[in-house]
């Protein structure tokens, strides 16, 4: 059994505890990504904490806060009671001031000891912070809570701690031996996977890459919190990374201002349906050009959810085996903006395997 934390409540915690349970009732679920980790199965997960700040949620089951508005994912299965009552969080920068009227947020005094002791209660075994993109200083205060309750965190939105360039996350972690993955969880079949993809067929056949850009719009939750630039910093640098880090020059195309990528707007009536457009322009032989556009539709959440049930078993399987700090091959096929960038198709999932299979995960020098 896997005890898992929620942090956030919100569209991908929707789709990931339906998924579950999905899971549990029927003994299967449409694609799975990996079936076996560790010995450990989708149907192994058990909920057994959450955390949220909306007076929709906050009080309530987690099979019932789920599918409270403004949650928009599709109603895959109805889950009935879990037994977890939602537990109020601190806002801190968790909420936008343009969404204090779509989340209905609860001011409360709990602070990080609070947490401390729910996890610690609850026996959690790993924590995962789905809070919205631009919640920096609520992300760490929850890292700082997992790490006190020897719970992995799992990091799925782009704050940037297992990946944290001062070196200072890991090191925690590693010293009190608990296992960290993130940051920024990638879709199973997302717009940076798809936009990697690509860059990499043109590199790996010769073309330069002039410029490129990725432009995503959707209706649900997500994309209104990022009409506020302000919180997108780390988001944009996440998945700019993600694709640059395929080419040997990619730093320069960034330094040149000829990449964008990035959530463009918010279109209410699209709902949880995310659509992007990827454009990548370039010279191919003779130094003649070529062009390239892309447009993939998908339900957004869905897709996190996916690769999340993959880094919930990697976390426990790294607690199990004794292992502390980033887990970093694992990271790297899971995440925008991991620790160590790699390919996705050949080296990074050769790592993802290598863990899971041998327990071996790349060292810093690797």
């Amino acid at each position: 059994m896997i005890r898992v934390a929620i942090v956030g409540v919100g569209n991908i915690a929707s789709m990931l505890v339906q998924s579950v349970y999905m899971y549990k009732a029927r003994g299967s679920i449409e694609g799975v990504m990996t079936e076996n980790i560790g010995g450990y199965r989708v149907g192994d997960i058990d909920f057994v904490a959450a955390f949220d700040i909306s007076r929709r949620k906050v009080g309530k089951d987690l099979g019932e806060a789920i599918y409270e508005p403004p949650n928009s994912v599709p109603r895959i299965f109805d889950v009935r009671r879990t037994g977890v009552t939602v537990s109020p969080g601190p806002v801190l920068d968790g909420v936008a001031p343009h969404m204090r009227s779509v989340f209905e947020p609860i001011e409360t005094n709990i602070g990080l000891g609070d947490i401390v002791d729910i996890l610690r209660s609850s026996k959690a075994d790993v924590v995962v912070n789905l809070l919205p993109v631009g919640s920096e200083e609520a992300s760490r205060l929850y890292a700082r809570a997992s790490l006190e309750a020897g719970a992995a965190f799992i990091n799925a939105i782009p704050v940037f701690i297992a990946s944290d360039p001062s070196n200072t996350w890991q090191k925690l972690y590693r010293e009190a031996g608990v296992p960290l993955l993130g940051d920024d969880i990638k879709g199973q079949v997302g717009a940076t996977i798809l936009h990697r993809t690509l860059i990499k067929l043109l590199h790996m056949r010769g073309v330069l890459i002039d410029e490129t850009y990725q432009l995503n719009v959707g209706g649900n939750t997500d994309f209104l919190n990022m009409v506020d630039e302000e919180r997108l910093y780390s988001k944009r640098i996440s998945k700019t990374r993600a694709v640059t880090s395929i080419l040997p020059y990619g730093d320069k195309l960034e330094n040149e201002g000829r990449v964008r990528i990035g959530p463009s707007d918010y279109i209410p009536f699209l709902n949880n349906t995310k659509i992007a457009y990827i454009y990548i322009k370039g010279r191919s032989f003779g130094g003649l050009p070529v062009t390239l556009e892309a447009k993939l539709s998908v339900d957004d959440k869905s897709m996190a959810a996916a690769v999340l049930l993959d880094a919930i078993r990697v976390a426990k399987l790294a607690l199990d085996r004794g292992h502390g700090g980033p887990i970093r091959g694992p990271s790297a096929y899971l995440f925008k903006h991991p620790p160590i960038q790699a390919p996705d198709d050949e080296t990074a999932y050769r790592w993802f395997l290598e863990y899971v299979e041998k327990g071996i995960d790349i060292n810093d020098a690797r």
